[in-house]
């Protein structure tokens, strides 16, 4: 059995295979996943798991070299906005409309379902490369 880290299996082995620039969506319970694209359901109820549970959780194992954010994060869940900056610190962060995140979700390698209920806490994290 893993004892640190990553304990989901599915989560775990999504970002072990990633790439250079392979983007993962870390999602509230609400937004749409593409059909085609994988889903990792975390979600157990309202606020559980939370989003920013789940982000610092694979932050602590990825590497991320920018993010992006749906412009209507600002105006709808401030709060949520200023708690995703400080956890992504100096990563560079792309702002694009709600429309334009979910369409690039087609293109994620796997979507991580949260049961988070505030409205556009989501992220898209493109992966970088450690050397």
């Amino acid at each position: 059995m893993k004892k640190t880290g990553l304990l989901n299996q599915p989560l775990s082995a999504v970002i072990a295979g990633l790439g250079h620039l392979d983007t993962l969506v870390i999602a509230d319970a609400g937004l749409p996943i593409p059909p085609g694209t994988e889903r990792i359901d975390l979600a157990v109820t309202g606020g559980i798991p939370s989003f920013l549970d789940v982000l610092q959780a694979v932050m602590s194992e990825m590497q991320v070299q920018s993010a992006v954010i749906a412009e209507e994060m600002t105006e709808r869940s401030s709060e949520m906005r200023t708690a995703l900056l400080e956890i992504l610190g100096t990563i560079p962060i792309e702002v694009v409309s709600h429309t334009q995140f979910k369409e690039r979700t087609t293109q994620a390698r796997a979507v991580v379902r949260t049961g988070e209920f505030t409205p556009y806490a989501n992220v898209i994290l493109v992966a970088g490369v450690v050397f």
